[in-house]
């Protein structure tokens, strides 16, 4: 008996619940279609075809595009919103229409106001400076700028993203930065196709819904360092994106339309060029950013660093005051790589100090705070380079050498001594070489060898001695076959006991008759040399339009040699008395 009360009871509660419920939701649907008649609520489904219709009716779509818009607005009005459908294929059109369809901003083609723009925010950089105003000369010319390919290449902190912004700036195009450093998966550039969950467009098409417009100019950061994974490989995926001739018609795994690319100033940037793919390379316009020279770093360091780093901390013109001298040192002995970064970093410390000062200091808060070359130390710690080289003077067997490195250029030493007497010539390298490098070592000794026996016939030191060639600096990998001539020479002034002309320095690839090849990075040798107070440099010839090409206050304090054949090295690095 108590068991049929409690199911009687139980059955009573769901018929009471069951009729609410019917209850509520009858009403609703009555309210529903009384506030329509009204005109007081619209329904949801219709109100979002129209506003997606709204919107089309102010773009220039294309064919193919508006076809499938079309047949996607009509598969939304047939669908029910509880649907899981109704909000995939809702998403779909939110990015369809959302895209800048025959949208773009009204360019600024006027060469003059772009070089005002480019000159204001940037000290030097001239050849990126010309070719950007080339290229709006052009565009004022035929009356359209149509897209390019740049890539910015150059050593870190010199500025090669913040060009982008500029550029966009003497444009009046809008501006969208992305990197694509470690990247491994290819829809991060293509996007995902629609069957997974979470779909969604890549990063180029993110872009262009972002900025609004179909012109805007991209920076593609990192380009030298894109990853390689098993989502497939993104370096190859950006082939069609920036190839003039394809991405026009650039199709995205998600949109699955055509997409016109062709307005997009794409501008890369890497640091070095020897990890980007040769065709994703060919299909770029390739703009060298050297190193700055420690006069382009005091300049930089007075118009942007010092005024930005005072505002950020809050500092009061005329607060504090730092003489040029200091300034120079600062550069000199702190901070000598090619960019401006760690410069920027040494400023900013520097004015922390300052404030701390002006903030513990009450009774002095009004006091000018002066720093020159006498308490700069008291404000930044000790010099990081507190010598200019290693050798003051180089003894027999020691030669300055230039390198470019991914950080810019730099100078270093080919030392050689000999170990012991040997009835067989022999050569030990060290000093973590590459195998180019190790291959040119051994090329250098065989020319010495055979040079000196031309030159000094009575000398056979190093026929008769084994040999230990070093490079200086252990724990930084070395490769690359600029440094030959001066492995020579370092042979040749071992072996002779006479040091070479002070204050040289050299590159330059040797053949093994003699020939000297022409190399590369010339002008971020030649701000090393100018850091490490060089005098001399030589060259070799087929450079000499690379040294033409520097600015007048790179040359000026260098005396420069150009050879053709190994004989003219030797006659300089070793002149008659």
């Amino acid at each position: 008996l108590e068991q049929a009360e409690m199911q009687k009871t139980i059955h009573k509660q769901m018929e009471e619940n069951v009729s609410k419920m019917q209850r509520k939701h009858f009403l609703t649907e009555q309210l529903k279609i009384i506030k329509k008649e009204l005109g007081m609520e619209v329904d949801e489904k219709e109100d979002l075809v129209q506003q997606l219709t709204e919107k089309l009716a102010n773009m220039t779509v294309p064919a193919a595009a508006d076809k499938v818009i079309q047949e996607q607005l009509k598969k939304l009005s047939l669908l029910e919103t509880a649907s899981p459908e109704f909000n995939i294929t809702r998403t779909y059109l939110d990015w369809l229409v959302g895209l800048p369809w025959g949208t773009s901003t009204e360019e600024n083609l006027e060469v003059e106001d772009a070089r005002k723009v480019l000159d204001e925010d940037h000290y030097g950089m001239q050849d990126v400076k010309d070719r950007i105003l080339e290229f709006i000369a052009v565009g004022k010319l035929k009356g359209t700028v149509q897209g390019k390919i740049l890539c910015f290449h150059g050593p870190p902190g010199v500025g090669k993203t913040s060009i982008g912004k500029s550029i966009a700036r003497s444009l009046n195009r809008k501006f969208f930065r992305f990197s694509v450093g470690g990247m491994t998966d290819v829809s991060e550039i293509k996007g995902h196709r629609r069957t997974y969950v979470g779909a969604m467009p890549g990063k180029i098409i993110q872009a262009l819904k972002y900025v609004g417009s179909n012109n805007p100019v991209i920076v593609l950061d990192e380009i030298d360092k894109l990853g390689r994974g098993y989502q497939g490989d993104p370096s190859s995926a950006l082939l069609e994106v920036l190839d003039p001739s394809q991405n026009h018609e650039f199709l995205d795994h998600y949109l699955d339309v055509p997409v016109d690319l062709s307005q997009v100033l794409f501008i890369c940037t890497a640091n070095a060029m020897d990890t980007i793919p040769g065709p994703l390379k060919d299909r770029m316009e390739v703009i060298t950013v050297s190193g700055y020279t420690a006069e382009d770093k005091v300049n930089i360091a007075e118009r942007h660093l010092l005024p930005t780093a005072r505002e950020e901390h809050g500092i009061p013109e005329g607060a504090v005051t730092l003489s040029n001298s200091a300034l120079r040192t600062l550069i000199n002995k702190y901070c000598r790589e090619p960019g401006v970064r760690n410069l920027q970093k040494q400023v900013e410390k520097l004015l922390r100090k300052c404030a701390y000062k002006i903030t513990t200091e009450v009774e002095d808060e009004k006091k000018e705070i002066k720093i020159d070359d006498d308490n700069l130390q008291d404000f930044v710690g000790r010099p990081i380079f507190a010598k200019d080289t290693i050798y003051q003077q180089t003894p027999p067997g020691v030669v300055m050498g230039l390198a470019w490195t991914s950080m810019g250029g730099t100078s270093l030493y080919i030392e050689s001594v000999a170990t012991c007497p040997s009835e067989k010539a022999s050569l030990r390298c060290t000093g973590q070489m590459g195998d180019v490098m190790k291959e040119s070592t051994e090329l250098a000794h065989s020319f010495a060898r055979r040079l000196l026996r031309a030159k000094v016939p009575d000398n056979k030191f190093l026929e008769e001695h084994q040999i230990h060639l070093h490079i200086p600096e252990g724990a930084t990998p070395k490769d690359g076959p600029s440094a030959g001539i001066t492995m020579i020479t370092a042979l040749c002034s071992l072996a002779m006991d006479r040091p070479v002309k002070q204050k040289l320095a050299m590159t330059g690839e040797v053949s093994l008759t003699g020939k000297v090849l022409p190399v590369g990075g010339i002008k971020e040798k030649v701000l090393a040399a100018q850091r490490a107070g060089v005098t001399t440099i030589i060259l070799p010839e087929e450079n000499k339009r690379d040294w033409d090409e520097l600015e007048d206050h790179i040359k000026s304090d260098l005396m420069v040699h150009f050879a053709d054949h190994y004989d003219a090295v030797f006659s300089i690095a070793f002149p008659t008395a």
